[in-house]
């Protein structure tokens, strides 16, 4: 319940844009992934870490919040 509670307030404006950049990157390596082309093993290698890294960045991002001290 207190994650949902910080979750929900306001996120400072750098980690909006960091948050912003991570969804791109995890929308992008998704794509690749869900292609119909066939790509070579590192590409999909690299897509899937793209992924993962693109997730952990955009939820890190969403749990920080402004101090309003």
């Amino acid at each position: 319940m207190l994650l949902i509670k910080r979750m929900r307030r306001q996120t400072p404006t750098f980690f909006k844009k960091l948050r912003l950049i991570g969804l791109s990157v995890t929308a992008v390596a998704a794509a690749m992934l869900a292609g119909p082309a066939v790509l070579p093993a590192i590409v999909v290698k690299i897509a899937g870490y793209l992924t993962v890294a693109g997730g952990v960045v955009t939820a890190v991002s969403q749990t920080a919040v402004k101090n309003d001290n």
